[in-house]
């Protein structure tokens, strides 16, 4: 199964999460048979890899979103090891710092975008922008209202400069956010990774929800396509990553670049 086509949101198309099982596992059907296709997808991911450093004329950007809980990190930790460290970057976007607010709400994210033969990961993204700011009434409607034609025009500029973007919403049930964030109540492993807020912005679930629809389906364009990430299981989650990353890298159609000398006169003494 083509997972690009099952799982991206068409253009134009509204997007309601309720309509959008968290626990489907389309293309799928065991734990088993997709932990064996992630191996495949990660052995491809590092030849693709290769190949996009060694051209060196085009980069890959992959934005994660998510609610709290909803695998940003499981992702980065077990999609993205198929990458070498050399080529591949992750940026976590947190509150912006004094600096960075003295800025276009842009300005942050272009400076980490990734360089022509890299791959980057936005760990949340310019969607902040969008969603926390909204929901939390951080700017007035009239200024993150017209955010959304902003970052369609921000995203066509990488993509007319050979960025391939690809951007995944990782969907989680509201009762598998309640799981996730229990365990990390109980886990002393996971202890440091909740907070006080975590549970306070559980209270805004349905907000961030209709949030998230609204940017997913305003900036939803041919050249900057939304995923929308059954995540429920963090097997299925990873495997559609991957699988969805190798085909979209495939599609590039790269080649080595010629060498810059004539092998043919070479000698290893």
């Amino acid at each position: 199964m083509n997972l690009t086509r099952e799982l991206i949101i068409k253009p134009g198309k509204k997007v309601r999460l309720d309509d959008i099982d968290p626990d489907a596992t389309p293309g799928f059907d065991s734990r088993e048979e997709a932990l064996a296709a992630l191996e495949q997808n990660k052995a491809r991911m590092a030849e693709l890899d290769a190949l996009l450093y060694a051209e060196n004329r085009r980069s890959v950007l992959v934005v994660l979103q998510a609610m709290d809980a909803g695998g940003k990190d499981g992702a980065i930790r077990h999609v993205m090891t198929g990458f070498n460290p050399q080529g591949c970057k992750v940026k976590a976007f947190k509150a912006p710092s004094t600096e960075e607010l003295d800025h276009d709400f842009l300005w942050r994210i272009h400076r980490a975008v990734p360089a022509k033969g890299e791959i980057g990961v936005f760990n949340r993204s310019h969607y902040e922008d969008v969603l926390v700011v909204r929901v939390h009434n951080l700017v007035p409607k009239s200024v993150w209202s017209r955010r959304y034609d902003q970052i369609n025009t921000f995203e066509k500029q990488l993509a007319e400069n050979e960025v391939t973007i690809l951007k995944f919403f990782l969907h989680i049930s509201e009762e598998e956010q309640k799981k996730r964030l229990e365990a990390r109540i109980k886990d002393p492993s996971k202890n440091w990774k909740i907070a006080m807020a975590d549970i306070e912005e559980r209270k805004l679930w349905d907000d961030y929800q209709t949030a998230y629809e609204d940017a997913i389906s305003k900036c939803n364009t041919k050249w900057a396509p939304w995923f929308v990430i059954p995540a429920n299981n963090k097997w299925y989650r990873n495997v559609a990553i991957s699988q969805i990353m190798v085909e979209a890298i495939e599609s590039l159609d790269m080649k080595y670049p010629k060498p810059s000398v004539d092998l043919s006169k070479l000698v290893v003494e």
